[in-house]
């Protein structure tokens, strides 16, 4: 598919042979999403019934029967959806690993694309559509899902099931929608001048922390390997038990990174109540037995040297720096004030993405004293909004400046050329002045004026 086809569909145009009219499908995109949701929805639950299965019939199972087995694993289900639920006796569990959205993010990418197919998607604009009519009967039936697996030591919550689940069919199928109707740099190219220098700006500024908070992670775990080994020995368990905290650690690893970001920004993150990370310091108290969380030792004490302090916290606002420059040379503005503006506009929109990701990177760990874990979600938000748009606005206008003197110099330079030069002159023999006329002057067409807004400013 060329860039003219995808213009081509954003227009209603066939792209080749009879296309279905565009109000045909609309009764088959809602049938296609419905589709496709219990498609996803039974793929899923297989794996994880599976699992459990294999895991009750290698185990000894008294008094658990297979009713049981089917709730535990629907339960496992909404936790991969990132579904929070109350264990009895222990309160609410809500921080849960990210990385275990890989698997249904996969599966609802395969449905989104499946469902433009199906429905003769052919206009960027269906696919918004498409993402709605996969993600809400997603939503329903992941809520009754989470209806029917209640029990009297499991219960997991109904709001958070239809909320997650809705967000992340919209999200990773729509996706997936996009992609099934053109390849990125076609779909990217078809934005508008001004939108996809700013999808450049806020993807720049979000990889570049994304890829920093990882550094960070790993550099403080890679400190304290020795006790977080030390600590994974003493679990004990066998190499089954090896092998699946294993495995769970490498599930938390988003949510380290996001608390990495929300740490080089300022606010950092709690794991406990009344304690804080922070580059200006620490105060903890006992850690749970978590090999990861080995690099952050108790009490109080200072998380980095004194030089490496303000080094990370520049990181923000150089990654700003990074979107601002890559912003404008996409799509230089017109004039020089909205280029700081469109700079704090993509920092608040990287705050926003950050403020997500930290909000669900934490959640309680029971009703005592870790019910406050990971960071603020309000808070990461602010300051990653105040400090990226400040970078972004600051170089966006510099390197604005900068191009609109070139083309003005440019300009100039043109102008001055013989070529450019009036083509009627008289020269007065008095003065030595010479005076250029045209004797055209007032019969050449006059364009209209332009319309109020930030185009007819100078």
């Amino acid at each position: 598919m060329t860039a003219s086809a995808v213009r081509d569909r954003s227009r209603g145009t066939p792209t080749g042979g009879a296309s279905p009219a565009e109000g045909e499908p609309g009764r088959s995109l809602v049938a296609a999403g419905v589709i496709a949701a219990v498609l996803a929805v039974a793929s899923g639950l297989a794996v994880i019934i599976m699992l459990v299965l294999a895991a009750w019939i290698a185990a000894p199972h008294a008094g658990l029967g297979l009713l049981a087995v089917l709730r535990a694993a629907t339960t496992l289900w909404l936790v991969g959806q990132h579904v929070g639920f109350t264990l009895r006796g222990t309160g609410r569990i809500g921080m849960l690993p990210l990385g275990l959205l890989l698997l249904p993010g996969a599966l609802l990418w395969r449905a989104g694309r499946w469902v433009v197919t199906a429905a003769h998607v052919r206009r960027l604009r269906g696919v918004g559509y498409a993402a709605l009519a996969l993600a809400v009967p997603y939503s329903l039936i992941a809520t009754v899902l989470a209806l029917v697996s209640r029990s009297a030591q499991v219960t997991a919550s109904v709001p958070q099931a239809a909320m997650c689940c809705l967000l992340l069919g919209f999200v990773a199928g729509g996706l997936g929608a996009a992609r099934g109707l053109a390849p990125w740099p076609q779909l990217i190219q078809h934005l508008s001048d001004r939108a996809r220098s700013v999808v450049t700006a806020v993807t720049a500024s979000v990889a570049v922390l994304v890829a920093a908070g990882a550094v960070l992670a790993g550099a403080a775990l890679a400190v304290h390997l020795h006790e977080a080994s030390t600590l994974q020995g003493s679990l004990g368990g066998g190499w089954v038990g090896t092998a699946l905290l294993l495995l769970l650690q490498v599930a938390y690893v988003p949510n380290v990174i996001a608390w990495a970001i929300s740490f080089m920004l300022g606010p950092g993150f709690s794991v406990g109540v009344g304690t804080i990370v922070a580059p200006t310091g620490s105060a903890l108290g006992q850690l749970p037995a978590f090999p990861l969380l080995a690099a952050l030792p108790p009490g109080v004490h200072q998380t980095m040297p004194a030089w490496l302090a303000p080094v990370v916290m520049a990181l923000p606002y150089l990654a700003g720096a990074l979107g601002g420059w890559l912003m404008v040379r996409a799509a230089p503005a017109v004039s020089i004030e909205a280029a700081p503006l469109w700079g704090m506009a993509s920092g608040v929109l990287a705050g926003a993405l950050l403020g997500l990701l930290a909000t669900f990177s934490g959640g309680p760990l029971g009703d005592e004293r870790l019910s406050a874990v990971g960071p603020s979600g309000w808070q990461v938000t602010a300051v990653a909004a105040m400090e990226i748009g400040i970078g972004a606005a600051i170089t966006a206008g510099v390197v604005n400046y900068v191009v609109l003197r070139r083309a003005s110099s440019g300009a100039v330079s043109g102008a001055s050329l013989p070529a450019a030069a009036p083509r009627f002159a008289s020269a007065e023999p008095d003065s030595g002045h010479v005076i250029y006329l045209n004797p055209w002057e007032g019969d050449e067409p006059v364009s209209p004026p332009l319309p109020p807004g930030p185009s007819a400013l100078p």
